[in-house]
């Protein structure tokens, strides 16, 4: 569940931060405009956006040249990149921590076009995520969400080392209202004991 902050931050840039570490199949990096024709065509999904907090439905061309400018102006708190399978280069989904409550844990957020479901991308893709912010902001806490009818999602988290910590309700735009989700939490402590991914997750 992407729950994303509007607003920019007033850090510093992460320009010259290095990239999140390449995972086994998908690399992360900068979105560029000449995805906007695959990131259109994946995003334009009710199925995707119905499981998303801000992602409207349909997306349009518009839609999809805003989402790639604003990951494009990353923040220390605020950082999105594109997921990529590293065989071809393509763009198949994007994911993003952002700093939404002043002071507060770092939420992370994913989604992957429904072509490329069930095959693990997520996960490595999470995993590459979680090392970056934990690696390069002081955050101690990361937060994550899925709504409850969403059992890949759920499964992504807890793989990745999030423990549950409560149901919630937020506002999703694809699904037209409300919506209850899980909300999962992974606290720096625990990163660090679960660092070598794969070790009993």
């Amino acid at each position: 569940m992407v729950v994303e902050s509007d607003g920019l931050l007033d850090e510093s840039s992460l320009a010259a931060a290095p990239l999140p570490q390449e995972a086994v199949r998908v690399r992360l990096n900068k979105p560029r405009t000449d995805d906007l024709a695959d990131l259109v065509f994946l995003a334009n999904n009710k199925t995707v956006a119905s499981n998303l907090s801000t992602m409207p439905h349909p997306f349009t061309a518009l839609d999809g040249r805003a989402m790639i400018e604003k990951a494009l102006r990353n923040q220390e708190l605020n950082a999105g990149f594109a997921i990529r399978l590293k065989t071809t280069g393509r763009l198949i989904g994007l994911i993003r921590y952002a700093n939404v409550e002043p002071g507060g844990p770092l939420h992370i957020g994913y989604w992957l076009g429904e072509p490329f479901w069930g095959k693990g991308y997520a996960t490595e893709a999470v995993h590459a995520l979680v090392d970056h912010a934990f690696t390069y902001t002081d955050a101690q806490e990361l937060q994550g969400s899925c709504r409850v009818t969403n059992p890949a999602s759920r499964r992504v988290l807890i793989k990745s080392g999030f423990q549950y910590r409560d149901q919630s309700m937020i506002r999703s735009i694809g699904a037209g209202g409300s919506v209850p989700i899980e909300r999962y939490t992974l606290e720096r402590a625990v990163w660090k004991s679960l660092k070598g991914w794969g070790q009993g997750l």
